[in-house]
């Protein structure tokens, strides 16, 4: 990606890395028509490579809705019927969780098993418990769904990504498993802190290359094993090659893409509040924005997902504008906060907004000043895609029933 920097953009970033602290840097790429823009700031280089985290889900989608367009996929058959392991999703459909309809549940938590086969028998347990309530979004139906497609495609899932995506995408940079010799490029995702209630944790590592989601590390850690939720690590030249692709129809077609962005789970409540807007293992436009995860100058058939690590990507194919943002806000930050019963972020002494600084006790006694990062999905709209709504000259899309 050798492109000059958009000074209005890096300017936007900058609130980010170097205003509040809250990335130790990031990318961003957009475009409209056969324009694209760039900017970047902070510790990034062009040939950074990103965990993508479930950013990974677009993937997962893109794959299922391919092998439904060559008929090699069914989504009314059960996820058992695929693959027998899911002894307790015979009555569960592949269309429930590519959209997330059904609420699933493992015996225990993933991420804390001592080992990948522990870790792959206690996904294999998964149970059906319900319909969602409220909120829908979960990674592991795409965990479940990533055998479905292994076994409708024949091949390994890293494979069909590969097949599907990659190739068609032109995409040379893009790996479950980063090549030795580009883990030097690889953003580091160590010293990340957290406050979850009385509970203070401080992580170190995880390596270069092995992704920081705890589930995928402990199932994919360094193999090229790829999880249907997370594990993919990228460029940002890539990136901008696959919003490209899936604009142009060279991943599956634009049925495809208006079928990946129905609403499969956002309605209104009798309380007046809605539950979340999602499809086909993405986030679709919300009725209201603070909530939302596309943006205002995208559509009805827009759709994208954000990365825990820091990430955002949303597309909109009715009117041919992506958005891409990668980002590093877990290196050395406080990226999750969930406050102690009655107390506020300004008894930690962070703002209002999330953005601060946490005083960390270390364990010898002495304290360090953290950013903070806990917030930064509701910081997007006023300070990233304001930015790139004026350098693109989109306007405002209402969002309507």
């Amino acid at each position: 990606m050798k492109a000059a920097m958009n000074p209005e953009l890096t300017e936007a970033l900058r609130w980010f890395t170097r205003e509040k602290e809250i990335m130790s840097g990031m990318l961003l790429a957009c475009g409209a028509g056969g324009r694209t823009e760039y900017a970047m700031d902070g510790e990034v280089r062009e040939d950074s490579v990103f965990d993508l985290a479930s950013l990974t889900k677009l993937f997962t989608g893109l794959c299922a809705m391919k092998l439904k367009e060559e008929g090699l996929l069914e989504t009314s058959r059960s996820v058992f019927s695929y693959d027998p392991r899911f002894a307790q999703l015979r009555e569960v459909t592949v269309e429930q969780i590519m959209g997330f309809t059904a609420e699933l549940k493992t015996p225990g938590r993933v991420d804390a098993c001592r080992s990948r086969e522990e870790a792959l028998d206690c996904l294999f347990g998964t149970a059906h418990v319900g319909e969602p309530k409220g909120r829908a979004y979960s990674d592991i139906p795409s965990m479940v769904l990533k055998y479905v497609i292994e076994a409708a495609s024949g091949l390994n899932f890293m494979d069909c990504v590969r097949k599907t995506v990659l190739e068609p995408a032109g995409m040379r940079e893009t790996w479950a498993l980063v090549p030795e010799e580009r883990r030097n490029d690889c953003q580091r995702y160590d010293g990340e802190y957290r406050i979850e209630g009385e509970k203070y944790i401080h992580r170190t590592g995880p390596e270069p290359g092995v992704p920081h989601d705890p589930k995928a590390a402990v199932i994919q850690g360094g193999t090229e094993d790829l999880c249907g939720h997370a594990g993919l690590f990228s460029t940002g030249g890539d990136m901008v090659r696959f919003c490209r692709a899936v604009l142009d129809g060279k991943i599956v077609s634009r049925a495809s893409l208006r079928e990946m962005a129905e609403n499969r789970t956002g309605y209104l409540r009798k309380d007046g509040t809605y539950t979340q807007y999602l499809g086909y293992q993405c986030y679709v436009r919300h009725p209201q924005q603070y909530y939302s995860e596309i943006p205002r100058y995208m559509g009805r058939q827009a759709f994208g997902n954000a990365g825990f690590t820091g990430n955002h990507l949303s597309v909109d194919p009715e009117h041919g504008t992506f958005t891409l943002f990668l980002g590093n806000r877990v290196r050395d930050r406080l990226t999750v906060l969930l406050p102690e019963a009655g107390r506020t972020l300004a008894d930690y002494g962070l703002n209002e907004d999330g953005s601060g600084h946490y005083r960390w006790r270390n364990a010898d006694g002495t304290y360090t000043e953290v950013p903070s990062s806990v917030k930064y999905v509701h910081q997007k709209d006023a300070h990233l895609h304001s930015a790139v709504a004026r350098v693109l000259g989109l306007d405002h899309i209402e969002w309507t029933e």
